[in-house]
């Protein structure tokens, strides 16, 4: 799994590349928690490359919010396609996330 990051202002993107699954799980969590500890607390993930997530690819986004929720810092989520709005939805996730259309609006959103 390819994984991007960029920085706007005071907000990073990450935009993980391909499905979030078991097999990349970890090292999209691993690569986020490193971009957490040298930022300012401002998380977008752009999620409109992931075309199918599964158990551990939920697992990993939402213990992502929690540990930043935990520390005061936020995420919004963007980009996410009908199938994983869905999925969150089901699953009772989706209460957890601020959904955004595109990165812009998600980061106009910090401010």
């Amino acid at each position: 799994m390819d994984i991007q990051e960029q920085r706007q202002g005071a907000v990073t993107i990450v935009k993980p590349v391909g499905p979030l699954v078991l097999a990349d799980a970890e090292q999209c969590r691993t690569h986020v928690r490193e971009v957490m500890g040298r930022s300012l607390g401002r998380f977008v993930i752009d999620a409109s490359a992931v075309p199918y997530i599964d158990s551990a690819g939920l697992e990993t986004l939402a213990s992502v919010t929690d540990e930043l929720s935990a520390t005061g810092r936020a995420l919004r989520l963007c980009g996410a396609g009908e199938t994983l709005r869905e999925v969150l939805d089901l699953t009772g996730l989706s209460n957890r996330f601020e959904f955004y259309e595109d990165t812009t609006s998600a980061v106009r959103s910090f401010l």
